[in-house]
């Protein structure tokens, strides 16, 4: 119980889960007057020091996890992205330094792409997962491919984390829970061809995503701390 009660006054982050919780307290609360102050599905890491709180928001979007029976080994030596790149600074600059190089199968599903020389085709998670390497590129916030990466026997690869959502990515350890790159990502093929040259080590990496993947399967023990949270959210702005 202490631990919940730790990780939940780290977190006060659809709408839908707000109101549809809000009903464990003796409130007569609107999803308006639910949403009023610093209640929100993520922040910058910066932003902790004005306390903003999180909501689990957006399950279907963010926390989707895998089997994947596919061993790290029988993966392919290559890093792979699909996503949404228009309008994302970081992960333009991404394609535009790795597109079309051998260590990487990129490709961009925006539908109004800045170069249409990236729009190669969409992958399915399963045929992502035929990869050893899959790239979590911030894009407005965090990268929504993270939790499922992590539930798999492929490994993450991303700079440190400005963001974090009720996942707590800021808790995340750059090389236990995922593999780090410099924030300029020049440093991808050196660190791609570490792990690749030392699979005991990419090995540890996956089980340690995986035991930090599994305090979010606990339905009982996430809705509990959702409602801690809400409680101590509705405490600090006087509904309750």
């Amino acid at each position: 119980m202490g631990m919940i009660l730790r990780i939940a006054s780290s977190r006060i982050v659809g709408q839908g889960d707000i109101v549809g919780r809000s009903g464990y307290f003796s409130l007569n609360l609107s999803a308006n007057s639910v949403m009023r102050g610093c209640l929100d599905a993520r922040r910058t890491l910066k932003s902790l020091v004005a306390d903003l709180r999180i909501m689990k928001l957006n399950k279907i979007r963010h926390f989707i996890f895998v089997r994947d029976k596919k061993k790290f080994t029988e993966k392919k030596d290559m890093a792979v992205f699909r996503g949404k790149v228009t309008d994302k600074e970081q992960r333009i600059k991404f394609m535009k330094m790795y597109f079309g190089h051998p260590m990487c199968d990129l490709g961009d599903i925006s539908r109004d792409t800045i170069n249409p020389t990236w729009c190669i085709g969409k992958l399915t998670i399963k045929e992502q997962l035929e990869y050893k390497f899959i790239l979590a590129i911030e894009g407005y916030d965090v990268a929504s491919n993270l939790k499922w990466v992590m539930s798999s026997n492929s490994i993450a690869v991303m700079p440190r984390p400005t963001c974090e959502t009720w996942f707590m990515e800021g808790t995340l350890i750059p090389n236990y829970h995922y593999i780090e790159i410099k924030p300029d990502f020049s440093d991808l093929e050196e660190r791609l061809q570490y792990y690749m040259a030392h699979t005991d080590e990419a090995q540890a990496i996956i089980e340690h995503a995986h035991e930090y993947i599994e305090q979010f399967k606990n339905k009982k023990r996430e809705q509990l701390i959702s409602l801690l949270v809400l409680e101590k959210y509705f405490k600090m702005t006087g509904q309750l």
